[in-house]
């Protein structure tokens, strides 16, 4: 009986064996083709697609988010001279940006068919039945996003609003995508299936995690035709250096607090028939830059990885004081200049100071200033070289800082002559306020995010995120010559804007935008914002302005534009309208100069004129100003779409 017995567990064993090698619908051991070292091997395409991933990073337990990042030279994007983008400054971030496009190459993918979000129609991205699922995995919910599609097959995925620092994220594409598109490194995971791929092998865990997240979330497994996570950037990777310097540079000034020194280079009386004098000198402010702090010089890092002092430097100042201030102290504004422009700009705010008996000052925003467009153009020719713009504009903020401190201070610019009208300081003390424009509003968010300074901020035409506007925006199309000229497939060229927005978080808004207003840094008061959008901007993307909107809480005046001017969709969806009434809160207001609505498409609007600094012209914008700087949002629009002519 034990010898039949085992006979009939031999036999059995051996069909087993049979069945497996003749037929079998699971194959014992997928076959992949081979992954390059330091790839994500799920694309089986781009080496960095998908993108951001956490195959590109590494455990760290010393960094709040556990992780860091471990990008290898051998993967990065390489210019026509063969030279990769070096990681190092990229490795030091503890997770990607909040903003960050992710970017996936699709085969076969049909733009028609798919129905994916657009600007207009954000609110389907949440929707069950959504072909691409963005999960924060750490709360459990789904995220909203538009996308740009190339016709090449890659997809760009755009938060609606930025991510949660220190969260994990889940990327999850079903067949419904692209019925035609395969990754058989994912499905080999998907459905347990061993592979003879140490690359693959190594993702099993993390990408089995990422499956069993969305499928918690309502997603079908067996839907799934790809699936990876990435990790956001923490507060401190974000924003820990310029926090340090603000606190490290407002120490030097003593612990009772003081103004910085300053002198005056010039006094213009009567520049303009508003303004009664024209200031231009220097202030001193703390250096963290190597060298003289000039274009193309790097932070001096101490052990910690936060910038070092490296003595002083003197940052330049223009101010317009206006003939009202002779009659009563003026309020002071510190501005900040467009793009690639000077401090100067505050020149043309002659009946803006005079109506509104405000003190406006600027200074160059070194980093994005006139003086550093040769070392712009030097950067996109080699990638490497980006930190030198973004280190410079983080000293940019701190210099903004440093100016409203001598505004606010009885100590600071009201102690001199130049500042001062009928015997009395022009300037009235103990407060002041920022006022943006175009760049200005952009970077401005970052400096108000994290001013002690000023807590009232009006943002014009501004937006967050370059590597969203940049493709959308008039202004770069020269720049994009440079670029493409240096980095020539569109992959690379992709790739090349998503890793520069991890640095530029540091120095705009995008890195900030998520303690602004409500949520403020340690040491920080709160903020409140308002932000003011020229419908069809050709320079500042109107997708950005509402992103940043979304993010710091804003409420929007409504109606935002006329019945039939939106276009497709509601591009305003997730902000909710403002109360009846003076409104305190943040805001945000859509000025409609009758230019065409602007494409869904990545692409610059160039129909119609720019309504791009229109505002500048219509009174009513610089009404709404000045009345949210007294305290509370006024409509000047009384109930209506807000619309003006001037731009026509």
């Amino acid at each position: 009986m034990r010898r039949i017995t085992a006979l009939l567990a031999l036999l059995a064993t051996v069909t087993a064996l049979a069945g497996c090698t003749s037929g079998s619908s699971k194959k014992a051991v997928e076959h992949l083709p081979a992954v390059a070292p330091h790839c994500e091997p799920l694309s089986g395409g781009a080496c960095l697609l998908p993108f951001p991933s956490n195959a590109f990073t590494a455990s760290d337990p010393s960094s709040p988010t556990g992780r860091r990042l471990a990008l290898d030279a051998s993967v990065m994007p390489k210019n026509t001279a063969g030279t990769p983008v070096d990681p190092a400054e990229w490795n030091r971030a503890d997770g990607f940006s909040p903003g960050s496009p992710i970017l996936v190459m699709v085969p076969g993918f049909d733009a028609a068919a798919a129905h994916l979000p657009a600007p207009g129609t954000i609110a389907t991205s949440e929707a069950p039945g959504s072909a691409i699922v963005l999960l924060d995995a750490t709360t459990g919910t789904r995220q909203p996003f538009w996308v740009d599609a190339d016709p090449s097959g890659l997809l760009t995925i755009r938060p609606a609003i930025a991510l949660h620092e220190a969260h994990r994220y889940v990327v999850g594409l079903t067949r419904n995508l692209a019925p035609a598109a395969t990754w058989p490194a994912f499905l080999a995971i998907r459905d347990g299936t061993r592979t003879d791929a140490p690359a693959v092998e190594t993702r099993r865990a993390a990408i089995g995690a990422a499956i069993a997240d969305l499928t918690k979330a309502g997603v079908a497994k067996a839907d799934l035709a790809l699936a990876w996570d990435f990790t956001v950037a923490s507060a401190a990777s974000l924003a820990g250096r310029l926090l340090h310097m603000r606190d490290d540079a407002f120490a030097s000034l003593g612990s009772n607090g003081g103004a910085p020194s300053f002198h005056v280079d010039k006094v213009d009386p009567a520049p303009t028939p508003d303004l009664a004098r024209r200031v231009t000198g220097t202030f001193t402010v703390p250096r963290y830059l190597t060298g003289d702090g000039g274009p193309g010089q790097r932070f001096l890092l101490g052990p910690d990885g936060l910038p070092t002092r490296n003595g002083n430097q003197q940052a330049n100042f223009v101010c317009v004081i206006p003939k009202a201030a002779a009659s009563k102290p003026a309020q002071a504004i510190v501005y900040g200049h467009g793009l690639l422009g000077s401090a100067s700009e505050v020149d043309g705010f002659g009946p803006l100071a005079q109506a509104g008996d405000a003190v406006l000052c600027g200074t160059d925003w070194i980093g994005m200033s006139s003086a550093d467009i040769p070392n712009l153009i030097s950067v996109l020719g080699d990638l490497t070289r980006f930190p030198t713009v973004v280190d410079r504009l983080q000293q940019a903020v701190l210099d903004m800082q440093f100016l409203a401190r001598l505004l606010k201070d009885p100590k600071g610019f009201a102690t001199d002559p130049a500042f001062q009208l009928g015997g009395h300081p022009a300037i009235k003390p103990g407060e002041v306020f920022f006022n943006g424009n175009s760049q200005g509003g952009i970077l401005g968010g970052a400096a108000t995010a994290v001013s002690t300074e000023w807590t009232r901020a009006v943002l014009g035409v501004p937006g967050m995120n370059f590597s969203t506007l940049i493709p959308r925006s008039v202004d770069f199309s020269r720049f994009a010559t440079f670029l493409g000229a240096s980095y020539r497939s569109a992959v690379d060229q992709a790739l090349a804007l998503a890793l520069m927005q991890l640095l530029w978080d540091r120095g705009e808004a995008d890195g900030y935008a998520a303690h602004m207003t409500d949520d403020p840094y340690p040491g920080t008061p709160k903020h409140t914002v308002l932000l003011i959008e020229a419908f069809g901007d050709h320079q500042v993307a109107n997708v950005t302005t509402q992103v940043e909107a979304r993010t710091i809480g804003a409420r929007i005046h409504q109606p935002a534009l006329q019945s039939g001017r939106t276009g497709a969709g509601d591009p305003y969806w997730g902000l909710d309208p403002i109360p009846a009434g003076a409104y305190p809160g943040n805001a945000l207001v859509v000025w409609d100069y009758g230019s065409p609505a602007p494409p869904d498409a990545a692409t610059p609007p160039t129909d119609g004129n720019d309504p791009h600094g229109s505002g500048a012209a219509e009174p009513r914008v610089a009404a709404l100003a000045l009345a949210f700087f007294a305290g509370a949002l006024t409509d000047v629009c009384h109930g209506q779409a807000c619309t003006s002519t001037v731009g026509g």
